[in-house]
């Protein structure tokens, strides 16, 4: 072993270590000592880095050990190492000279069984899924626009910042009311049932309150999300009036709660991501449905166009079928244009709630089927019976009040009735005959 005393004098068989070399004989006291040696415990802390070597700690009730697997010994086991395992672990003692820390290097590792912690979370799971709390039958399916947004967590989460961001970007006119809640602790559970149950109290029958709820918080280790394992917390989300979508800790995490929730996400921002469509698809959606609105009032303009000259062409003078079809014609001409005003002030009102600016398109599309309508007035005038009788001819009737259309109709002697453009002119038949 190399001389690691110091140069200051010292008191005479007393030695004087340098930091580093005492943690090297320490460390190699334990390799000849202890290595290899095998130990069992329950996982706790577990993280695996993006280089493949996997960090925890082994506890029992009365202590606990940090270990390292690095990404060879990882890439051998045959299972997902999780919170609350019992598993054993063969590798040798080793100190981490940079931290002065104790710690195991894992060579290999199996199931021994299941921790206490992951016992009563298998336990609660099993007595939660008997009572139907997982059906899918009972998830409900998100607001495809939603009014209001809920949210659950502690005002000091990072998770809070995340699903505020998310929003943001995504829907920045959407309103979000939060309900703050410890998401770590003894006091935890019963904290998150009260806010949860003061955001029911918003939820409008009508649809203009609370309509989905974001119960969320960030990664950590079993012990630190097992607020979410509690029971009475899951029959708190199982009675939630609207649907709640729960994203807490990371993709590999899963609570009791993912499983009551209608809808698990795997992070705090990647729940506020599903609430809510963002507002580029929401302007798609409405460039399409005004564009099919516009198609469809302008085929219905047409098709009552189409139909007036078809009318016009089959009158070729004044009779009762004038002011029969004129008079239909009128009141179709009505109709449509109630018909079409209310509808498209209704889709004007939609439009308004969601986007204010898309008020002047609907405008434009307003004017130019007032256009169509006036032209529409101009063309229904043309066919007043008077213009006809303002070019010389008469509208005759017999005694009963029939329109006089041929010679076979009148007979010497007959009284007939002229209508002209002024007045009426009372006649007799002097001679019938055809030409």
């Amino acid at each position: 072993m190399l001389d690691t005393t110091a140069g200051a004098p010292s008191a005479p068989g007393r030695r004087v270590w340098q930091v580093a070399a005492l943690c090297q004989a320490l460390a190699d006291t334990l390799n000849a000592r202890f290595n290899p040696v095998r130990v069992s415990g329950e996982i706790a802390s577990f993280t695996r880095a993006t280089s493949g070597h996997c960090y925890f700690s082994l506890k029992d009730p009365n202590a606990q050990l940090r270990c390292a697997m690095f990404k060879r010994a990882a890439s051998q086991l045959d299972f997902q190492p999780r919170e609350g395992e019992l598993v054993e672990v063969t590798g040798r003692l080793d100190v981490y000279g940079p931290r002065g820390d104790l710690q195991l290097i894992v060579e290999s590792m199996s199931r021994q069984g299941q921790g206490n912690l992951f016992e009563q979370f298998m336990r609660l799971k099993a007595q939660l899924e008997a009572q139907g709390l997982f059906d899918a039958a009972r998830k409900r399916p998100l607001p495809a626009m939603p009014q209001r947004v809920g949210v659950v967590t502690s005002l000091g989460a990072a998770a809070l910042h995340d699903v505020v961001t998310a929003l943001r970007r995504r829907a920045p006119h959407l309103p979000v009311l939060l309900a703050p809640a410890a998401v770590q602790g003894a006091a935890a559970p019963a904290e998150l049932v009260r806010a949860l149950e003061s955001l029911y109290d918003y939820v409008d029958p009508q649809g203009r309150g609370v309509d989905v709820i974001l119960l969320v918080r960030g990664g950590g280790s079993m012990e630190d999300l097992w607020s979410f394992n509690d029971e009475q917390l899951a029959h708190a989300i199982a009675r939630s009036p609207v649907p709640v979508v729960v994203g807490v800790g990371h993709e590999t995490d899963f609570t009791i709660a993912d499983f009551v929730a209608d809808l698990r996400a795997p992070t705090p921002t990647a729940a506020a991501e599903m609430v809510c469509p963002p507002t580029q698809a929401l302007e798609s959606l409405l460039d399409q449905a005004q564009d099919s609105m516009q198609a469809a009032l302008e085929r219905y303009a047409d098709r009552q166009a189409q139909r007036l000259d078809v009318v016009t062409s089959r009158l070729g003078r004044p009779s009762s079928l004038v002011a029969q079809r004129q008079a239909a014609l009128v009141a179709a001409h009505q109709r449509m244009r109630q018909a079409l005003r209310s509808d498209l002030q209704w889709k004007q009102s939609q439009w308004m709630q969601q986007q204010q600016h898309w008020q002047p398109t609907a405008q434009r599309a307003l004017r130019t089927l007032q256009e169509r309508t006036a032209r529409a007035d101009l063309r229904l005038g043309l066919l007043d019976p008077t213009l006809v009788l303002r070019r010389g001819y008469a509208w005759l009737q017999d005694a009963q009040g029939n329109a006089v259309t041929s010679v076979t109709q009148a007979q010497v002697g007959d009284a007939l009735r002229a209508s002209l453009v002024d007045g009426t002119v009372d006649l007799r038949v002097v001679d019938s005959s055809p030409n």
